[in-house]
């Protein structure tokens, strides 16, 4: 296909991608930043369609997918996954202006595009990051920990639920207080320390959730802990590539190094439950 209808198609994509956004966010000043960025996308759209001489319709699908995207995740991560694919966009514009120098234009304002939205954009969960990340890693670490001790020592799936959950909601309150604590000692603004507390306790309580589901819907502990543990790897999975993608941070790396520490929590505290079982002679 005609690399200049690829791109028109893309161009016009993002322009109803764009007013989309403009009409679901409250924020004045970033409403208008959208529709101006809709507008550019349009005229970019404009100056392919007098170079092929033809109209395109917009990709419906990925107009959907980025609605529903930032209706999951919020604007910020939405925006910048589509900033993305106009990187792309500015590789191809850089090759087809040597033949084509009326879309050098257009290589300029896809290269300010991500610079301006980044300066634009404020969510309020993402300045309370570090307090999800402190909720959600100390529930993987410690629960992934403390399902795998309890698997091999009682053996069975209901007792193994309930403990857990018990263990996961102290855990949370715990957590929660002490971040509360933290805050309010480093910042003194009892607001932000309560905010911080809540996404804290929050993320933990439902990282706990889903990963006593499986026990609370399997009969066999050692598959219901096996579930546990890939659900744990996904969470680290869709959580590292939401703040890559929202904070551009590196994924791998934190990915991985997550990945390992709860793995590794988890198979010493399954060793720990082997023994205490032996040493005790525990029989639930």
């Amino acid at each position: 296909m005609d690399p200049l209808l690829v791109e028109q198609k893309n161009e016009i994509t993002s322009h109803a991608i764009y007013r989309m956004l403009s009409q679901t966010i409250r924020d004045p000043h970033n409403r208008d930043i959208l529709r101006q960025i809709s507008d550019e996308e349009q005229k970019h759209y404009q100056t392919l369609k007098g170079l092929t001489g033809q109209d395109v319709r917009p990709n419906r699908f990925r107009v959907v997918f980025f609605y529903v995207i930032i209706r999951l995740f919020g604007l910020t991560f939405g925006v910048k996954l589509l900033e993305k694919g106009e990187e792309n966009a500015v590789d191809v514009y850089s090759h087809l202006k040597v033949d084509h120098p009326q879309v050098a234009e257009l290589v300029q304002d896809e290269e300010s595009h991500e610079e301006r939205l980044i300066e634009m954009i404020d969510e309020e969960k993402l300045n309370y990051i570090g307090s999800i990340v402190l909720g959600l890693n100390d529930a993987l670490v410690e629960l992934t920990g403390a399902l795998a001790g309890f698997t091999f020592a009682f053996q069975n799936a209901r007792l193994i639920a309930v403990t857990g959950l018990i263990t996961g909601i102290s855990a949370s309150l715990s957590m929660a207080s002490s971040e509360y604590l933290s805050t309010i000692q480093e910042t003194g603004d009892r607001d932000r320390s309560l905010k911080s507390a809540l996404y804290t306790g929050l993320a933990y309580v439902l990282t706990v959730v889903v990963l006593i589901l499986p026990f609370l819907l399997l009969a066999n502990p050692f598959i219901s802990l096996s579930i546990s543990l890939v659900a744990a790897v996904l969470i680290i999975f869709i959580f590292n590539y939401y703040i890559s993608v929202a904070k551009d941070t590196p994924f791998r790396r934190r990915f991985l190094e997550m990945t390992l520490i709860s793995l590794g929590v988890s198979g010493i505290s399954f060793l720990i439950g082997m023994l205490v079982k032996t040493v005790f002679g525990i029989e639930v």
